[in-house]
């Protein structure tokens, strides 16, 4: 499996060689907008295990982030507890994270796991998900991506 991992990484750098320069200068996979997600809720991903869009008129900002939701009573939830509803590594895949890199999200490839939710990417060339499910072992890539998110969230614009 770790020649795969290794695999899987070097073409993800191959793949997304720009979009990967572009990224690390960002704590929070944003738009140029702010915008968390792609739009998608958080509320919807934690407490629904769906990923929804959210609609610009529910939103908050948190930490000069805007977050949008698909009613008030979501909005209202992330409003009373935030930090809950943060996506892991500020919102970029997680099996890029566990590879030392950050990479964009297809937003509707996601897992929650003891009340966390990781986002992955998703192109025609890779399916990180499916990296990350069939390593088995989520403990041990969360331990590593941790470790990792510790460096490459110090980068910012």
């Amino acid at each position: 499996m770790k020649k795969l991992v290794k695999a899987a990484v070097l073409g993800l750098a191959l793949i997304l060689g720009t979009t990967l320069f572009a990224q690390d200068k960002m704590a929070n996979n944003i738009d140029n907008s702010n915008i968390a997600l792609s739009g998608y809720s958080p509320v919807s991903y934690l407490d629904l295990e769906l990923a929804q869009r959210g609609n610009k008129a529910f939103k908050s900002e948190y930490q000069k982030v805007v977050y949008y939701f698909t009613s008030q009573d979501q909005k209202e939830t992330f409003d009373k507890n935030p930090k809950k509803y943060l996506p892991q590594y500020g919102g970029y895949c997680a099996f890029g994270i566990y590879a030392g890199a950050k990479f964009r999200v297809d937003p509707t490839k996601f897992i929650v796991k003891n009340g966390k939710y990781y986002l992955f990417l998703n192109n025609v060339e890779l399916d990180a998900k499916q990296l990350w499910l069939a390593e088995g072992n989520h403990k041990k890539l969360k331990s590593a991506a941790n470790k990792n998110w510790d460096k490459l969230s110090k980068t910012h614009n």
